[in-house]
């Protein structure tokens, strides 16, 4: 769906399904539909030939028919959509309310209704029709989307390296920051500014610095600002950047907050970074939160693009300011080259010319090269020189200081154009969220399928992993940019903010998105609007446009972040509303802000209802009535003890997340298109056995509240029958639990699917089950990436060279109560390890092993590796695990052993790690004997979580 085609891609199904003899609609209706079909199919053909030419470049008569075609489309499918609710609805509550609902029928039955209501639609669109001008325009062929490409999280390292972390910006800067000498003026608190024009890569190379030296103060932080930010959530940022408790902080005004701050830093050394500040206003409330009087040698760096903001930010005599220049024409190609000729080939000859052309025009502006870079590279093969030329001719006259933004505009714009309609629409949904968020991969996803924007033609298909699809493809064309987590893997993204400018001009264009902010323009209200975005970033603004706002019926989707509930008018207002997602706004019972959530009920055409960390405690049972209802997120309402049982007989329901409760019986059954279920807590066979119905599942998170044989049995039968599962994580409930029935049940009984990428299990094992399981065919671990088990009772060699072997595992973590030495070789794709085997464990690192491994937690038995020999505490840490630098964790178990051995091994350990030539970041920690503690859950947490 381009944004011009505006609801055409979901309508067309729709209207497919009006003409099915279950609706029995009259002959003459059903001629009126067959014409709207024939006709809407050739209007979005042509729509999509519009929509492959830049807004800017369309003739005004083909603008003004596109838009009345949008607009069309919209509202034929708030009729077709409300007469399918009347029609379909079957439950004796869901009919009472359907009759009580406005709709856009003026009379007489159902049937009438859509009779009357197609006859409107069909006059407008013939008049649309003949007003309309028929121009030609040229597409370019769409390209599928499939996986993320490989060669970008080396892509993007890259980047930080060219944008000047390892080479003479380094010394550079470095020099500036002084962060090398012992004389008193090294000791004051010194400001350094980075200035230079959007895309340069300023923010990249903050955190490169911030990464690399923050290690060498007490605590540091790193806060995004951006334009028309809120101040109180910027320092508030800062101090739970820095580590203070979160406890007090959302009832403190500015200047406690500034207070607050001042006095949490007087005493320590920091690294604090502000990152793309545009107001020198805002800078000098902040500078008033930092104490020139700290003599710690602390540090301050700030990144702007406006050069008065720099020079206010930095008006000491000892303050600096670092200028942002472009990269060389060398460091240019490097980076260029790397995206579209990732083997080191090279580049053609026939392609060298267009090539060193094309940098001239990016004029070494990173973001400029890498988007570019990525819509030649043309996913799985490079794009023809044909289209390197005409690239070349559409650019201007090339990217300087002066014309930066037009420039940057031209040339994103050129990248946004070369996606495929159906991408662009899921691009232009991201102008909903703030400016620097941290975009959720699956919460977008899910967004996505609900507003309508993922379509698929084979029934069965997820449209889930079609929508993955479509992100990681936007992510390969470099349109939006990947957060990666522990293993490697995406979960994440964000937009750089040049592009969220491209895409929110864009949206505003086309009445795509319309954000209220408080910010002046964006709170225009005119016309029909369809997506709205509540952000709520200046504390003056109330509301009242839209609480007086006419057209809030036609709205489809909401999405509402943090205080701006405060603004939200009643729901029984939004007739035809299909996301509502108020995702972590407060709305628990203390709340002064809370939303009234009873009337969400009249939301019958809901597809999306987001209400994780909302603090509510319970939930009406008027949920019974959003019948269409795909996702519901319920995650981190702990208070939320209980479901109506209504909800399980909501049959479209795809995803279903709930903090851990009880599931009663005989529900499950009823959620036959149920993908994900997370938090469900069983206790009884029948809720076990009817696991094994729910034929499409894919991730399923399940805990045991009360263990017995034949409860596991049941549920390890039903397993049996979810081909489909992807992601597995068992827990169970107590945790001191010592049967080993479960693991040992899997082992014998279940085969993973070949598909299975995570397994996660708290019940104790022998690892015989994983045995098991590679005995019986290794093939169906080929894509298991992450693995978790604990407590194992025994770690022995054989384990260790079997799961070594695994050649997709990215996380390990197993935590054991024995072990003796055991040689660490193999994990050839491993990026984060842990084995805790308590005061019991010796590990030798073979030299070659892990050799991509970036986070590695590991224990050490003081005692044992006394009595193994092992006097100098050897664990072939030097010279080895030549990628790690992000983490080493080492848990000394000291019991049994001296003072002095204790301190001699963490003094061996600490040699060790110091001398490696990345030198990660150390933690050691010394325990006196073997015990569960609250660092063992938060290690668990953090290794399972991205």
């Amino acid at each position: 769906m381009e944004v011009v085609t505006g609801a055409m891609g979901s309508l067309l199904p729709k209207l497919g399904q009006l003409l099915l003899d279950e609706y029995n609609l009259h002959k003459r209706v059903k001629k009126d539909v067959e014409f709207l079909t024939k006709e809407l199919e050739s209007m979005h053909a042509a729509l999509i030939k519009v929509g492959k030419v830049p807004r800017d470049h369309l003739d005004r008569q083909v603008k003004l028919w596109a838009d009345e075609v949008r607009e069309l489309s919209y509202n034929m499918e708030d009729v077709v959509d409300k007469f399918l609710v009347r029609v379909d609805g079957n439950s004796g509550r869901f009919k009472e309310l359907k009759n009580k609902m406005i709709g856009l029928f003026k009379k007489g039955k159902n049937h009438h209704r859509i009779a009357d209501a197609i006859k409107e639609i069909k006059e407008q669109l013939q008049e649309v029709a003949a007003r309309r001008d028929r121009n030609e325009v040229l597409v370019p062929n769409p390209m599928e989307p499939i996986a993320i490409d490989p060669c970008l999280r080396a892509l993007y390292a890259e980047a930080s390296e060219l944008v000047g972390i390892y080479g003479k910006r380094d010394q550079e800067l470095m020099r500036l920051l002084s962060m090398e000498g012992d004389d008193a003026s090294e000791k004051r608190l010194k400001k350094v500014s980075i200035v230079g024009f959007g895309g340069l890569g300023k923010t990249t190379l903050a955190r490169a610095v911030y990464d690399k030296i923050k290690g060498d103060f007490d605590c540091g932080a790193f806060v995004p600002v951006g334009q028309n930010p809120d101040m109180k959530k910027v320092l508030r940022d800062i101090l739970i950047d820095l580590g203070n408790p979160l406890s007090d902080l959302a009832m403190l005004d500015a200047n406690q907050l500034i207070k607050k701050l001042r006095d949490f830093l007087e005493n320590k050394r920091y690294l604090v970074i502000i990152d793309d500040i545009w107001d020198d206003k805002l800078w000098e409330a902040i500078n008033f939160a930092f104490s020139k009087r700290n003599n710690l040698g602390s540090r301050l760096i700030i990144t702007t693009r406006i050069v008065s903001v720099s020079n206010s930010c930095c008006s000491s005599a000892h303050d600096s300011v670092y200028q942002m220049k472009p990269l060389s024409t060398d460091d240019s190609r490097r980076l260029f080259h790397k995206r579209i000729f990732p083997d080191d080939s090279g580049c053609p000859n026939e392609f060298e010319q267009v090539s060193e052309d094309l940098l001239k025009k990016c004029g070494g502006v990173p973001l400029a090269i890498i988007t570019i870079a990525s819509a030649l590279a043309g996913g799985q093969q490079m794009k023809p020189k044909c289209e390197w030329d005409i690239l070349l001719q559409s650019l201007g006259s090339g990217l300087t200081e002066d014309n930066s933004l037009e420039e940057m505009r031209r040339i994103l714009s050129f990248s946004y154009y070369d996606l495929p309609y159906h991408l662009r629409t899921c691009l232009l949904y991201l102008c909903i969220y703030p400016e620097d968020s941290q975009i959720d991969r699956d919460r977008l996803i899910w967004k996505w399928v609900a507003e309508g924007f993922v379509h698929c033609g084979n029934q069965g298909t997820s449209l889930f992993l079609l929508g993955l699809n479509y992100f990681n493809q936007l992510i390969n064309r470099s349109m939006i940019q990947p957060i990666y987590g522990y293993a490697g893997e995406v979960y994440a993204c964000c937009v750089h903010d040049m592009v969220l400018d491209l895409i929110c001009n864009l949206s505003h264009e086309a009445k795509f998105v319309n954000v209220l902010d408080g910010t002046g323009d964006s709170m225009s209200l005119q016309g029909n609007v369809r997506r709205l975005s509540l952000q709520h970033r200046n504390k003056d603004h109330q509301g009242t446009p839209l609480r007086n706002f006419r057209g809030i019926s036609r709205v489809r989707s909401i999405t509402n972040f943090g205080s701006a509930i405060n603004i939200m008018p009643v729901l029984s207002r939004f007739e035809v509303l299909r996301v509502l997602d108020l995702t972590d706004c407060n709305l628990g019972e203390s709340s002064s802000l809370q939303l009234n959530l009873k009337g969400f009920g009249h939301l019958i055409h809901l597809r999306y209802l987001g209400l994780a960390g909302t603090g509510i405690m319970k939930l009406s049972a008027e949920i019974g009535n959003l019948q269409f209802l795909e996702v519901l997120d319920l995650g981190g309402n702990n208070g939320l003890e209980e479901l109506p049982p209504i909800v399980y007989n909501l049959r479209r329901l795809i995803y279903l997340n709930v903090p851990f409760m009880v599931v009663p019986a005989g529900v499950l059954q009823n959620l036959t298109s149920i993908e994900v279920l997370r938090g469900i807590l069983v206790s009884l066979n029948t809720v076990a056995q009817e696991l094994g119905n729910i034929a499409m599942l894919r991730e399923l998170e399940i805990c045991f509240k009360e263990g017995s044989l034949a409860l596991y049995e049941c549920f390890v039968k039903s397993l049996c029958s979810l081909h489909q599962i992807e992601s597995l994580c068992i827990d169970c409930n107590p945790r001191e639990t010592s049967s080993f029935e479960l693991m040992d049940l899997l082992g014998e009984r279940w085969v993973p699917p070949v598909h299975i990428r995570k397994f996660d299990s708290s019940f104790p094992s022998q690892l015989s089950a994983l045995r098991g399981w590679i005995k019986k065919d290794p093939s169906h671990l080929s894509n298991l990436s992450d693995l978790f088990l604990r407590p194992v009772k025994e770690v022995q060699q054989e384990d260790v060279e079997i799961i070594g072997g695994l050649l997709s595992l990215r996380r390990l973590w197993i935590k054991s109560t024995h072990q003796t030495q055991r040689l660490l070789d193999g994990f050839r794709c491993l990026l984060r390890f842990s084995l805790d085997c308590g005061s019991a464990a010796q590990i030798m690192f073979e030299p070659g092993a892990l050799p991509r491994v970036e986070i590695v937690i590991f224990s050490l038995g003081v005692r044992v590796a006394k009595e193994d020999g092992n006097c100098r505490f050897d664990l072939g840490l030097q010279g080895n695990l030549l990628s790690l630098r992000q983490r080493v964790w080492v848990k000394i178990y000291c019991g049994g052993a001296t003072v002095g051995e204790a301190k001699e091994a963490e003094a061996a350990v600490r040699l060790a790690l110091d001398s490696h030539p990345n030198h990660p970041p150390i933690y050691i920690e010394m325990r006196p004997r073997i015990q569960e503690d609250a660092h063992d859950d938060d290690l668990c947490k953090d290794m399972t979580e991205n």
